[in-house]
């Protein structure tokens, strides 16, 4: 189930491989109606307590599979539908403390019916939220 917000509560966590902490994961949902291509996206960021992630820290899953954010661009096949999650996964090692966390995402995106120009309109304010890693 959905939460409203685009930072979803559930699904805040540290990653571990093989008993090491290599780095964390969010979730998102998209709030544009009509869902969109990978390619679609322009911009995005993603900050924790103030620290912004690269985008080579950053691997987005969507369907299921795992795509590096600087991979985005070239993605015209994959489709993020208005009902789907996205996985942020950002690797950080040691991941973060246990606690609560300010959480930034800012997602930028073309649409098809509006020229380049006016693409930064489409992109509402920075999401941000409090989660809990426990």
């Amino acid at each position: 189930m959905l939460e409203k917000p685009c930072i979803q509560s559930r699904g805040f966590r540290n990653i571990v491989e093989n008993g090491v902490v290599t780095g964390f994961q969010i979730k998102v949902r998209l709030l544009y109606y009509r869902g969109l291509w990978l390619s679609q996206i322009r911009n995005t960021s993603l900050s924790v307590d103030g620290v912004k992630f690269s985008d080579d820290q950053i691997t987005w899953i969507v369907n299921g599979k795992a795509y590096p954010q600087t991979d985005l661009k070239s993605l015209s096949n994959v489709h993020w539908g208005i009902n789907d999650k996205a996985i942020i996964v950002v690797e950080q090692s040691n991941g973060l403390s246990t606690g609560y966390h300010n959480v930034e995402f800012d997602l930028k995106f073309s649409s098809s019916y509006f020229p380049p120009t006016v693409e930064t309109l489409l992109s509402g304010p920075i999401h941000t939220r409090t989660l809990l890693l426990v």
